[in-house]
């Protein structure tokens, strides 16, 4: 169990701070909105009304002994740089930041961040993923144009032995089959599939591509 702040619960930071709390983390969620904050209050941690602008506020919570902090600061570009360059006088290392514009992106940039986060351009590019592969549950980008898919087997699929699903796709991965509650890593090649196994592979995005054909 680690411990997180989430600075700015708004719709995307207090999605953050649940999800965290969700995965038994402790997450300290701040706002001066007292309306944001009572609206999280019973679903996280710690949550407190304080401006995130003043550094002195944030050595009192402590926020200092955090494993890593959200500045997920919506409208107020400026309250969001001196909030960051707070946290970095505080010497917290893992920053991640969400980024309103470019303009605000080359700003925190320069202040040197963990991760710099669009979510709004992350979010286009998830319902994008799914519209184009509707067989894709889940997906995690890689290095060099490689990502982690989960897909779920349809009724389509139903009865297809393994290999021959996957003989056009040879350099992809299989890293889990998972049905009900029995999960494998490694795969018998003669394994007949079901309608409701989940498969994670792992590959290249054209590979990926020309194996989705298969799925619709």
């Amino acid at each position: 169990m680690a411990q997180f702040a989430v600075i700015g619960l708004g719709s995307f930071g207090a999605t953050i701070a649940t999800e965290l709390v969700g995965l038994n983390h402790d997450v300290i969620g701040i706002d001066s909105n007292k309306k944001y904050v009572e609206s999280i209050a019973d679903h996280i941690t710690h949550a407190v009304i304080a401006d995130a602008t003043d550094e002195h506020v944030l050595r009192e919570l402590n926020i200092q002994k955090c494993e890593a902090v959200v500045v997920a600061i919506g409208e107020n570009i400026e309250a969001s740089i001196l909030c960051v360059l707070h946290l970095k006088n505080l010497g917290i290392e893992k920053i991640w930041a969400k980024a309103k514009s470019k303009p605000h992106h080359m700003i925190l940039s320069h202040l040197g961040i963990s991760k710099i986060i669009h979510p709004e351009e992350d979010m286009g590019v998830r319902i994008a993923q799914s519209l184009s592969y509707p067989m894709v549950s889940r997906y995690m980008a890689l290095e060099d144009n490689r990502f982690i898919v989960k897909v779920e087997i349809k009724q389509a699929l139903h009865g297809e032995r393994f290999s021959h699903l996957m003989e056009r796709a040879l350099d992809i991965k299989t890293l889990i089959h998972k049905r009900g509650k029995d999960i494998s890593f490694s795969l018998d090649p003669n394994l007949i599939l079901q309608q409701g196994d989940i498969l994670v592979i792992e590959g290249e995005i054209e590979s990926l591509r020309r194996l989705s054909a298969r799925f619709k």
